[in-house]
């Protein structure tokens, strides 16, 4: 549709302020944001629909303006209902880019106009689009966020019988029909998973946001069709469809944070009109994702505040401030200060071309949600910053109470990652890695620094474990694992080497396992019996191996310090 289409349409109360000259634009969508910078989300020829919370003084103007004409958008509609009138610097900066700007009616939703131009991109050429849009607009009214994604999934479940949910990128469900169970907002748990509620489990949530993953890093055109069991569902990526017209836009900087449309239906079978519908929903879809992400900023900014306090050696006096301001914007109504937690996590890519930071930064928000959390956002309770190739999350929790013994209850490294290991694999695929430190929890403004340095020192400690997605936590660095990171490399090699290379040669030629048969040896603490019945070996036989180990490396396993010598030589092998 054109611009002209929209200024023609009375309803939907539009005013021109600039750019009479290019009315003839194609709208080929539509995005509500008021993000300072919305360019990651942009695909080219949005019409796009602000706020203008993003506008803290004039100057703001120019380089907002430049990114939305950088990113191809058709033009901007910016809203009264906040400043009253639309301010001349947006004037100006939109006629300098040749930015055709309409100003929106207060009386006028973001989602009315979203709701139009969804329905006249889609041609109206079916019957199920139209009853869709209108009703799903008339539930909208009450805002641009409207009855979020819960209520379009109704729709698509009463009007066209299809089950269908909202996934994070780490399988985390965020929406469902009530044809598909009942939603829950925050479907997974800290340390732990929950199931996606009847109809979507947390292992096929977990299965299809892998799947989806896996699809997006071959940047392949959405829907991906994936069959498990006897069941099919369609995915449509509510961000990523749009990233192709872009051309330049790496998929690794948005693969980790997109959400997903899963349809229970083979949409290989579908006509182009019901694609369109469900193209249509993912954008609509993506108005409450970008609204969740805005959200977020004033987290953000707490989180950035404090840790450059921290870092920069302040007063504790002037870090606990700080931290009795962020206390009530992440735990509202808490009546008592809260301990804290850090979490530290790297995304690295080979190449190292990407900076990993930003992407750390959205996959702690999504896989620190707290379903405890009470309110419309299970994901309020963290605040989240990244600096350069790290991001650090600053999570609170209840303060101990004096009836229990002490012991807090926290973030566990592993349990933390155990539900989403599988997904983020396929996502970070064969040249991306996930590692992720965390901190026992602390009570006061002093212990913040120290809580810091421990959760980096357990992340170079999970960086140097094997495997795409690590983590370490606090009770790890009390034990030698700790000084393993810190051993250079060279040395590590040459200490391998001398006591393994043997082993692993004789194991080529002669194939007597003797590698597998020293782990377990060490494991079952020199239990010839245990570690016999483990390996299912009689003991002569494993006693026989043990005795050639100990000739090839001219060691003896009986003596505390060799066997100490080999623990360390697998570890870092």
């Amino acid at each position: 549709m054109r611009l002209r289409a929209l200024l023609d349409t009375d309803a939907l109360g539009l005013r021109l302020l600039g750019g009479e000259d290019e009315l003839d634009r194609t709208v080929r969508g539509v995005m509500t944001t008021d993000l300072r910078d919305p360019s990651r989300y942009l695909s080219g020829g949005e019409l796009v629909l602000t706020g203008l919370a993003w506008r803290r003084d004039a100057a703001d103007s120019e380089p907002f303006v430049r990114i939305l004409a950088q990113a191809g958008v058709t033009a901007v509609a910016a809203g009264e209902a906040e400043l009253g009138d639309v301010p001349d610097d947006l004037v100006v900066a939109c006629a300098r880019h040749r930015l055709p700007l309409f100003a929106v009616h207060e009386s006028v939703a973001f989602a009315t106009i979203t709701e139009h131009v969804v329905r006249q991109v889609s041609g109206e050429r079916a019957g199920d689009i139209a009853a869709v849009v209108d009703r799903h607009r008339r539930l909208m009214t009450s805002g641009p966020a409207g009855g979020g994604p819960d209520a379009v999934l109704d729709l698509l479940g009463s009007d066209l019988d299809l089950r269908a949910w909202v996934l994070s990128p780490a399988g985390r469900l965020i929406a469902g029909s009530r044809a598909g169970g009942p939603t829950a907002a925050g479907g997974s748990k800290i340390g732990g998973s929950e199931a996606g509620g009847p109809g979507l489990p947390a292992d096929v949530c977990a299965r299809l946001a892998a799947e989806h993953l896996a699809a997006s890093r071959t940047d392949r055109r959405g829907p991906h069709r994936v069959t498990l069991g006897s069941a099919t569902y369609s995915l449509f990526p509510v961000r990523s469809s749009g990233r192709s017209p872009r051309g330049s836009r790496d998929v690794r900087e948005t693969v980790l944070s997109e959400w997903l449309l899963a349809v229970e239906a083979d949409a290989g079978d579908w006509p182009e009109e019901r694609l369109d519908l469900l193209h249509g929903v993912t954008q609509l879809i993506a108005v409450e994702r970008d609204r969740r992400d805005a959200a977020r900023t004033v987290r953000r900014r707490l989180a950035q505040e404090v840790l450059e306090l921290v870092q920069t050696g302040a007063a504790p006096a002037e870090i606990a401030a700080r931290l009795r301001v962020a206390a009530p914007v992440l735990l509202p109504g808490l009546g008592t200060a809260p301990h804290w937690q850090v979490v530290v996590a790297c995304v690295e890519w080979q190449g190292g071309d990407l900076e990993g930071g930003p992407v750390a930064q959205s996959l702690l928000e999504e896989i620190l949600v707290d379903p405890r959390a009470t309110g419309p956002e299970p994901s309020d309770r963290v605040a989240v910053a990244h600096t350069g190739a790290e991001a650090i999350a600053l999570v609170p929790l209840p303060a101990v109470s004096s009836e229990h013994d002490g012991a807090e209850t926290g973030i566990l490294a592993d349990a933390l990652l155990e539900s989403v290991r599988d997904p983020l694999s396929a996502g970070l695929g064969d040249d991306g890695r996930v590692t992720l430190g965390v901190s026992a929890s602390v009570h006061s403004a002093e212990g913040l620094r120290g809580a810091l340095e421990e959760a980096r020192h357990a992340r170079r400690v999970a960086a140097a474990r094997s495997g795409r997605v690590c983590a370490a936590g606090h009770q790890e660095l009390a034990s030698h694992v700790l000084l393993l990171p810190f051993v250079p490399d060279d040395v590590r090699r040459a200490f391998t080497a001398r006591l393994l290379d043997p082993l692993r040669d004789y194991d080529r030629r002669h194939r007597a396992e003797l590698i597998p048969t020293l782990e377990a040896f060490l494991d079952c603490d020199g239990s010839w019996t245990r570690c016999a019945t483990r390996l299912h070996l009689h003991v002569n036989t494993l006693r026989y191996r043990v005795g050639r180990i100990e000739q090839l490396t001219s060691r003896d396993l009986s003596r505390l310090e060799d066997k100490l010598d080999f623990f360390l030589a697998l570890r870092m092998s």
